[in-house]
């Protein structure tokens, strides 16, 4: 049975489930009725970040034109142009044995594609949602719905995972950024 999240909330993963290694994030949406003429095109990405919470190079943010990291640990499953359909919209897969000893957090963030050419924001986007699965059994752990409190926002860290001694904790995050892609990579530390 999954653990359900709230914003700000912290959870053992690997502490309660001996023997985890391969797990799916599976991130979600629905877009609110919109008559703006275009198409809700949001994108997962992944930022792979040391102890000073940057990335140490260009490999460490995982997106649809970087689809894994050097070390094969983080997966991108590709770009869902639409979000259409039932289930997960775009996934992400880690082996968390692969994740390079410097790597001290994997954070997970959805943007909007062109947002501000399209007059569009997270306040247009419902059901939005993480949820991290063990892939040798494909069992639910963790589950966070975010909530519709975004009203201008264009980006937002969704959950982190991140190390905690020899353990792998998630962090419900849930925090919004305006500014889209570019504000995020300069929040780890990569310019664009």
């Amino acid at each position: 049975m999954a653990i359900n999240l709230s914003k700000g909330q912290k959870v053992d993963l690997t502490k309660g489930n001996a023997g985890l290694d391969q797990i799916m994030a599976g991130l979600g949406w629905d877009t609110n009725k919109y008559d703006g003429g275009h198409e809700f095109d949001l994108d997962v990405s992944v930022f792979l970040t040391g102890e000073n919470g940057k990335v140490g190079s260009d490999t460490d943010f995982i997106y649809y034109n970087n689809p894994q990291d050097a070390a094969g640990s983080v997966v991108y499953s590709g770009d869902n142009r639409t979000g259409e359909g039932e289930g997960d919209d775009e996934s992400v897969k880690i082996t968390l044995s692969k994740v390079p000893a410097a790597v001290q957090k994997i954070a997970f963030t959805v943007t909007i594609h062109e947002a501000d050419q399209r007059s569009q924001n997270f306040g247009q986007v419902a059901n939005a949602y993480i949820r991290i699965v063990n892939l040798v059994n494909s069992e639910e752990l963790i589950r966070y719905d975010l909530g519709e409190d975004y009203s201008v926002e264009t980006a937002i860290v969704v959950g982190e995972l991140y190390r905690h001694g020899t353990e792998w904790k998630f962090a419900a995050v849930g925090s919004g950024f305006q500014g889209g892609l570019a504000a995020l990579c300069g929040n780890y530390g990569l310019s664009v």
